[in-house]
Order: C-alpha cells, then sequence, then structure tokens
C-alpha cells in the first residue's frame, strides 16, 4: 500500500473528512500517520475536534495533524531571492524594498500553499516517524497547481541557482576591491545551498508524486452531474502529469432512508443512477462509496463510521 495518499476534487465534495478519516483509520490499525491539510481554508482541526497547528502534533494514540503555514515555509524561498537581489545591488543594478516585493509577489520566487505543502512533502518524506501521510489538498485547481509545480519549481531553482553564483562572483570581485578584508567565496545565509536545496527538495516531490508504489491520489466526489463532469476533467489532467490515480470516493450517498418518504425514494433513484455512471466512466478505477451521515461528518466517532470504507476492515 503506498505510504502517501492524497485526496482532491471539487470544493465541498467532502475532501477533508475524506482524509481526515483515512488517517484515524490507519492510526486505529497501528500505523503512525501523519495528516496534512495544504488547502488555505483549513478546516482539518474542526473535523477532528482537535487543536491542529502548522507542526505535525499527536492528537490521539498513532494519530498526528498538521495544517500548513505557507507565510512560515515561504521564508526561505524568499530568503534565498533576496541575497541574489542583494547580490545584484552591489553591481549597480539595485532594487528598492517596493520592486523585491513585487517581484515575489508576482512569482519570480516560489512561495504560497503550494510550495508550501510541497515542501512538507519532501521534508517527510524522509521522516521515519510516520508509516503513512494523508493529504488532504485544496479545491481542484489549487490541486492540479500544487501536482504541476515540483518540475517548474525545480528548473527555475536550477537555473537561478546558476545566475546566483555568477552573480556572486562578480559582486565578490567588486566588494573585495572596496572592503578590506573581505574574501572570494563566502556564503550567504542561504546562497547557493538555497536555490540548489529548493531544486533537490522540489525534485523529490515531483518523484514522490508520480510514483505509485509511494503514492496514491483519490478523487472524492458527490453523485451529481456537475461535480462527476470536474471528476473526469480532474482524472484526465492527472494522467497527463503522471500523477497515478487509484480511486474514486463517492461522498454522500443515501442509503437507508424513510420509504414512506416519496422524495426521498426519488432522491434516492436518482443517485444510483449517478453511482452507476461514475462507475461506468471510471471503470479502471476503485469507486467506493460512503454514506451520507446524520448531521454532519464531524469528530472522531463520526469519521470511524467511514473509516473502514476507506482503508479496509480492521
Amino acid at each position: 500500500m503506498p505510504r502517501h495518499v492524497f485526496y482532491g476534487g471539487k470544493g465541498g465534495v467532502g475532501k477533508t473528512t475524506c482524509a481526515a478519516a483515512t488517517a484515524l483509520g490507519y492510526a486505529d490499525r497501528g500505523a503512525e500517520t501523519l495528516v496534512v491539510s495544504t488547502d488555505p481554508a483549513h478546516s482539518l482541526a474542526d473535523s477532528l475536534e482537535a487543536r491542529v497547528g502548522a507542526e505535525p502534533r499527536e492528537i490521539e494514540s498513532g494519530l498526528w495533524a498538521a495544517e500548513v503555514d505557507p507565510d512560515e515555509r515561504a521564508d526561505k524561498y524568499r530568503g534565498a531571492f533576496e541575497e541574489l537581489f542583494d547580490d545584484l545591488s552591489t553591481l549597480g543594478l539595485g532594487l528598492d524594498d517596493r520592486d523585491v516585493d513585487a517581484l515575489l509577489d508576482a512569482g519570480l520566487a516560489p512561495g504560497g500553499d503550494e510550495v508550501a505543502a510541497l515542501d512538507l512533502l519532501a521534508e517527510y518524506e524522509s521522516d521515519d516517524r510516520f508509516d503513512r501521510i494523508v493529504f488532504d489538498t485544496a479545491p481542484t485547481g489549487h490541486a492540479l497547481r500544487l501536482l504541476e509545480l515540483p518540475d517548474v519549481l525545480s528548473k527555475g531553482a536550477e537555473t537561478a541557482s546558476g545566475v546566483r553564483k555568477r552573480v556572486k562572483r562578480m559582486s565578490d570581485s567588486v566588494r573585495s576591491t572596496f572592503v578590506p578584508g573581505y574574501y572570494y567565496g563566502r556564503a550567504g545565509e542561504n546562497g547557493d545551498e538555497g536555490f540548489d536545496d529548493i531544486a533537490a527538495r522540489m525534485a523529490r516531490a515531483s518523484e514522490v508524486v508520480r510514483d505509485p508504489d509511494r503514492t496514491e491520489f483519490r478523487v472524492v466526489t458527490i453523485p451529481e452531474t456537475m461535480a462527476i463532469h470536474e471528476t473526469r476533467r480532474l482524472v484526465e489532467r492527472l494522467g497527463e502529469i503522471g500523477v497515478p490515480v487509484q480511486s474514486v470516493v463517492v461522498n454522500r450517498v443515501l442509503e437507508e432512508i424513510d420509504e414512506d418518504c416519496s422524495r426521498c425514494r426519488s432522491r434516492r433513484e436518482r443517485q444510483r443512477e449517478r453511482v452507476a455512471e461514475i462507475r461506468s466512466r471510471f471503470e479502471s478505477l476503485d469507486v467506493r462509496t460512503l454514506p451520507e451521515l446524520d448531521g454532519e461528518a464531524r469528530g472522531r466517532p463520526a469519521l470511524r463510521e467511514l473509516s473502514d470504507r476507506l482503508v479496509g476492515e480492521p
């Protein structure tokens, strides 16, 4: 079974519920499990009814949780680029603070929620504390950017590293002329190592998300026509970028109803037709259904009602 499980899909279909229930199921079966929310609108803490911060915290035996703090994770990337700008300033190509902020915010340097999530993936890939890592991703557009970014950022960081080395050699030469005792090759706080680290971490993240032996992507949907169309587009796009999709989870399926309620029977019949359509459209994938619960799927007792279907019987 892959170590990493990503849940993706359109907003409001229950990705957080699925991720939390899956992580809880793994933990109940004895696996040290980390569940991570990469959605800027975090709801993992609410789902688990627990305090969750930016760093992994054990909320019960074997179950750890974290909500990515993109600003904190982006600082290291901004720092590397800011040192490059400092060297450019030494050569007379100075940028004022407003110019630097504009360039960084425009995307010259990587940052934001998706990069923070990738940085976390690269970090915890080598963390032997966890047997399983479950990712609750943002809605479809964010999730796709998350999975497309590693290659772009790795190449960008490699290019920036080369520029940084050339600029640094020139700035060192200028500084040695005017600053007594300055010596060539002095490493900055981030410097070349910062860009090299970015490139290495992004390359590692790219390798992990595309390896079916290590990563499974599960698409969450609901039995409604528009959600099915978006699911199809997501599965196709993931296939194009080489991310292994193995499962489609159909959430909020009516199973037990009041048989005297004609409206309930009609809704259940429509859902059955949509579920049959999903099974036909995604016949090569594992299609699982989750029942619509009475009330919110909030809190660990409610999540445990779903975990067996997502993880398997204990």
